[in-house]
């Protein structure tokens, strides 16, 4: 489930924008995609390593575009890298295992939540919905529920 394929494997499974936000730090438009406006109960797992990341409990409509959430699931699976690409200064999250560049962390956030807005590109989630996460091999998650 968090194993990372090699290069060629990910050309194969992977869309052409998913290839480009996950293994070339790219970012896909704001309210043009997937995940922006989605509303179902269930979890978000890194498209490339099958790396749980955030649930939807957690997630909230920023007004930005992208998905928006709280928190991760479990803070281990993040990775945080210091980012001045753009001309900017932000903090980039990537998933641990898979290593894919997921989006960006900004301080932001709703303050009763803790203050964090975890704005993640859709291109690098895949969503397994509350009812197929133990076919999934998500089981475990199912206590955020």
């Amino acid at each position: 489930m968090c194993e990372k394929p090699n290069k060629e494997k990910l050309k194969k499974k992977l869309t052409p924008i998913q290839y480009r936000v996950t293994q070339e730090n790219g970012t896909e438009r704001p309210f043009e995609n997937e995940f922006w406006n989605h509303e179902e109960e269930g979890i978000y797992v890194d498209i490339v390593s099958g790396e749980p990341l955030f649930s939807s409990k957690d997630k909230y409509d920023a007004g930005c575009g992208w998905p928006s959430f709280t928190k991760p699931i479990d803070k281990e699976n993040i990775k945080e890298k210091f980012d001045t690409s753009h001309g900017m200064r932000r903090t980039e999250v990537r998933s641990k295992d898979g290593d894919s560049h997921l989006g960006h962390v900004f301080t932001d956030g709703p303050r009763d939540k803790g203050g964090l807005r975890y704005c993640i590109n859709s291109a690098a989630l895949r969503f397994i919905k509350k009812e197929d996460m133990e076919k999934e091999g998500y089981g475990e998650y199912l206590r955020l529920f």
